[in-house]
């Protein structure tokens, strides 16, 4: 079993067989894919997408910025004239995603109040750019890796596209969370459109007014996302509103979350959240910094008793619960299996449908509700009703913690089966792979 065996720093490279590179000095690179099939890479970039083969030769290059915007024009330039200056503005790729049915890249930016370019994939021909409606706006908070999204596939049916992003105080634009119609045509009106709307309800979140007024500062930063049978999920770091004091002088605390949605629930009765997070040695880790899905091989799945068709999630966690944007460099490698993420939930929905507890979700609900008794069977599969919810979990889920690095700082995981054996790599923030 490799993990919790010696980690290989792996930086220097063998001199016999180089790494591979694709270096990029005018702009920053900011996301990644790789297409599933053909190995093919493409590159979210500030103003730039780039596709390169699997061997990183550079193979296209769309250009989607600078561009003459005011983040205070909204709609946007484009659209509307604007009291605002327009200055010359970078456009950050916070979104990239391949939609596999419609052979296309899905690329969001941060001009324009976020709007996103859908690009064939053999070329990065631009097949559209939605930017008419206020659907099409996701978010123009310009910070990369804090927006994430999930397709889901329909078969015969509707594709969806479930979207998590901060908002920057701008709840009147735009909703943290939101689930939209991902239309086969980039020109059809309803792209991007709410799965679900009437007068009452929708397929969204908003960041409550009453939340923002006293914590002016509050947001929600998607790390993370992905879906696992029926249910979406999304690991979120955001501000901790029961330790950090509505003063905004004071010092601010964070707070990592999984959030979880089933994925045929357009009203979001079944929305529900856990304090995620892992402790070692008394020590606490709180700032999900970035997580990876696989499955287990052979010996790890034997060695957790379960089976290796089950989901395993690794995190990254840093030390403590203060400063979102510069962590400590103290991190931990953690492994949950989504068997336990999904017992713990199950647990706190049983619970407050036997009438104990509250809803506990302050940030959302901006008063205590107390859960109503009632004799609906909760399983696995239970996707919520009007009642009974948002859900808050009261007790942190805690990971396995499998390394510490005191040193470098970990930022980034992935995983992969070699041989029946689970094999992790973190790279750091010193610019370092360990395996």
């Amino acid at each position: 079993l490799l993990l919790g065996s010696t980690w290989l720093p792996l930086a220097e490279g063998s001199p016999k067989s180089p790494f591979r590179t694709f270096p990029v000095t005018d702009w920053s690179l900011t996301h990644l894919v790789v297409h599933n099939k053909t190995g093919e890479v493409y590159v979210g970039a500030v103003n730039r997408i780039y596709k390169l083969s699997n061997n990183l030769t550079l193979l296209r290059t769309h250009v989607t910025g600078p561009v003459e915007d005011n983040e205070k024009c909204y709609p946007p330039p484009s659209v509307q004239s604007c009291p605002h200056g327009l200055v010359t503005t970078n456009n950050v790729n916070k979104l990239l995603l391949v939609d596999y049915s419609g052979n296309r890249l899905i690329a969001c930016g941060s001009a324009s109040q976020g709007i996103c370019q859908f690009l064939r994939l053999d070329d990065l021909f631009k097949l559209g750019e939605p930017h008419h409606r206020k659907e099409h706006y996701l978010s123009s908070v310009n910070e990369s890796g804090t927006m994430s999204g999930v397709i889901i596939e329909v078969l015969n049916g509707q594709n969806k596209l479930f979207i998590g992003t901060p908002i920057d105080g701008k709840s009147e634009y735009f909703p943290t969370l939101s689930s939209r119609k991902l239309m086969a045509n980039e020109e059809n009106a309803e792209m991007f459109g709410f799965v679900y709307q009437d007068e009452f309800v929708s397929s969204q979140l908003k960041i409550p007014s009453d939340t923002l007024s006293k914590f002016p500062t509050f947001d929600i930063y998607y790390i993370y996302s992905f879906s696992s049978e029926q249910f979406v999920y999304y690991l979120t770091l955001q501000l901790d509103t029961q330790l950090t004091s509505p003063d905004s002088t004071g010092e601010q605390f964070f707070t990592s979350k999984i959030v979880r949605l089933c994925v045929d629930d357009p009203k979001f009765y079944s929305y529900v959240e856990f304090p995620i997070g892992c402790v070692q040695d008394g020590i606490e880790y709180r700032l999900i910094q970035d997580a990876y899905l696989t499955k287990p091989g052979k010996a790890l799945a034997k060695y957790l008793g379960i089976s290796e068709r089950e989901d395993i999630l690794f995190t990254i966690f840093s030390q403590g619960q203060k400063n979102r944007v510069k962590p400590p460099k103290e991190s931990v490698l953690c492994l949950f299996t989504l068997k336990k993420i999904k017992d713990k939930i199950k647990e706190r929905i049983q619970s407050c449908y036997r009438g104990e507890g509250k809803l506990s979700l302050p940030w959302l609900l901006n008063k205590e509700l107390g859960c109503i008794n009632s004799p609906l069977q909760i399983d696995d599969n239970f996707c919520g009703q009007d009642f009974n919810q948002p859900l808050g979990g009261t007790v942190t889920i805690e990971g396995t913690p499998l390394f510490v690095d005191k040193e470098d700082g970990m930022t980034s995981v992935a995983a992969y089966d070699y041989r029946g054996q689970t094999v992790v790599f973190a790279g750091t923030r010193s610019g370092k792979i360990k395996k």
